[in-house]
């Protein structure tokens, strides 16, 4: 009987790395995450592993560690000893790191480079193969569009800058020890796990919300920026070709087509039957020091290569959202009206 092979994965809470863990789980592995101590649980979007079951999967194992400690990274890697790592652990709302540039970049860059210590050492024991989460925020203020494997970085923030550290760590671990390293260079992609302060779930969150009586207005940045929005369902795939391969290499994952943040805002008021006007108002607070006006990725060498293509479309993507938010809208509401009866 062939062993399972076994994978871990960084950020397994987030939304990437809870829809790559239900991903791995079905394709037989026994997967470990890493989960921060913290007060309270943060696995809720891990529940849709657990459903129809009584007791938890036995091949979903999770530890406490974390980024910033490099022995206990190391400990997890010689312990599990996995077949593939996923790097998908960050702080990685690029506002939030302007404040907190130094925590930003301790667990986005730092972090990385740990990591991939780590899996040095491993990789003298057996063939280790790793992913690193790479974004579409390194090309910044981009050099041409669209943007490509080979287009140059300016990145605008200390998370985009944390994260080209990490893409070159990645490459230099490849090219100096032999390891099979590759980059996911993955431009936006979203989906009812994005956190609530990530603009596209702030956006249905509060649609769906108004629209039950639950909130009166929506606050925003700048309405103009345009990104290459997709589904994470969809790229979570992506990362699992990518050390299926026979080579390590880097990839930009991305639908090829840009949409304006207010684009996003007007299908899903639209969704719910509102005039977005009405409750839209710019608070200068969400506008960024510097900002990226325009991301729009060319996944040319993805396809040809990983033979991998988006699935969902741009509103299909909105009405996911806007559908799953309502639900959570109306539940809300329900519970309101019990409250006051």
């Amino acid at each position: 009987m062939t062993e399972r092979r076994r994978v871990l994965i960084t950020g397994i809470t987030g939304q990437d790395g809870s829809y790559l863990a239900e991903l791995l789980l079905t394709k037989g592995y026994e997967v470990h995450g890493i989960v921060r101590r913290a007060s309270s649980f943060n696995t809720g979007r891990l529940q849709q592993i657990y459903e129809d079951i009584h007791e938890p999967n036995p091949n979903l194992i999770l530890h406490y560690g974390d980024l910033s400690d490099g022995t206990s990274l190391s400990n997890l890697v010689f312990s599990i000893e996995p077949d593939e790592i996923y790097n998908l652990g960050a702080q990685s709302h690029v506002r939030v790191s302007f404040d907190q540039p130094l925590y930003t970049v301790d667990i986005g860059a730092l972090g990385t480079l740990r990591l991939l210590e780590a899996a040095r050492q491993l990789h003298r024991r057996k063939e280790v193969r790793l992913y690193q989460a790479s974004s579409s925020e390194m090309f910044g203020k981009v050099h041409e569009v669209p943007q490509s494997e080979t287009t140059p970085f300016h990145p605008r923030s200390p998370y985009a800058c944390a994260k080209v550290y990490s893409y070159h760590q990645t490459v230099n671990y490849r090219e100096a020890y032999g390891m099979f390293a590759c980059n996911g260079i993955l431009f936006n992609h979203e989906s009812p796990r994005r956190g609530e302060t990530f603009v596209t779930r702030k956006i249905t969150r509060a649609a769906t919300r108004i629209r039950e009586g639950l909130q009166d207005k929506l606050f925003l940045g700048n309405l103009d920026a345009k990104r290459d929005w997709g589904y994470a369902k969809d790229y979570v795939e992506a990362m699992w070709l990518m050390l299926q391969q026979d080579e390590p290499d880097d990839f930009v994952i991305a639908t090829g087509e840009t949409h304006s943040v207010q684009e996003f805002l007007e299908l899903t008021f639209k969704e719910v039957g509102l005039p977005w006007r009405d409750y839209v108002e710019i608070d200068s607070r969400y506008l960024r020091p510097s900002e990226v006006d325009l991301l729009l990725g060319d996944a040319s060498k993805t396809k040809r290569v990983l033979g991998w293509q988006p699935k969902t479309s741009f509103n299909e993507l909105v009405h996911i959202m806007v559908e799953s938010d309502w639900a959570i809208a109306k539940s809300e509401h329900n519970g309101v009206r019990r409250a006051a009866a």
